[in-house]
C-alpha cells in the first residue's frame, strides 16, 4: 500500500507556475488549489513516502 505525504503552499498569483513547476521536480503531485481562509490561494500537493 502506497503511504503519502502531503504538503500545502501558498500560490501568489504572479508566481503561480514557478512554484508549482519547483514543486513538481522535487516529486510533489498537485492535488488541488482552494481558497485559504485569508482569500489567497492555496494548494495541496501530495507525493509517495520514500521506504529506505
Amino acid at each position: 500500500m502506497v503511504q503519502w505525504e502531503y504538503i500545502t503552499t501558498p500560490l501568489n498569483i504572479h508566481n503561480t507556475t514557478m512554484v508549482l513547476n519547483h514543486w513538481g521536480s522535487e516529486g510533489w503531485e498537485l492535488v488541488q488549489i482552494a481558497t485559504g481562509p485569508e482569500g489567497g490561494l492555496i494548494a495541496y500537493l501530495k507525493r509517495p513516502v520514500k521506504t529506505a
